[in-house]
């Protein structure tokens, strides 16, 4: 099977990095508005309860699959699923996060979002550096 390319869940890809901040900051940040905005759509509100339905400003529809707070976001997004998740790295002063997207429809599409998601790390990044 090509790279990339799953028997259960299709095409998928998965970005992660590790990041100087300790996973509070981290998970208040991603699952806040401003990290909201940048993962899944700018003016997004989640409820974090399994099968609630959330809209971005884009019109991209989706429900909440699961919400462990200070670990995993799961969500439907259109046609695909996406996670946010994240774990404490180097005695909990670091963290690495993940972000992973299955049921991609190709592997143009796949490689398309890598660079999405990279750029969306970079994003995540720059503004956990902010003062």
């Amino acid at each position: 099977m090509p790279t990339g390319l799953t028997r259960d869940a299709g095409w998928q890809i998965g970005v992660s990095r590790t990041l100087p901040h300790p996973p509070s900051v981290v998970w208040d940040f991603i699952s806040g508005p401003e990290g909201l905005a940048l993962w899944l759509g700018s003016d997004t509100e989640l409820t974090p309860e399994r099968g609630a339905p959330y809209r971005t400003a884009a019109g991209v529809t989706g429900e909440v699959r699961g919400y462990r707070p200070a670990d995993r976001i799961r969500v439907t997004h259109g046609t695909t699923t996406l996670q946010v998740a994240m774990a404490p790295a180097a005695h909990g002063a670091r963290t690495m996060l993940r972000f992973h997207q299955e049921h991609l429809a190709s592997a143009e599409e796949r490689e398309r979002r890598r660079e999405h998601w990279q750029q969306v790390m970079d994003e995540v990044e720059a503004a956990l550096d902010r003062p």
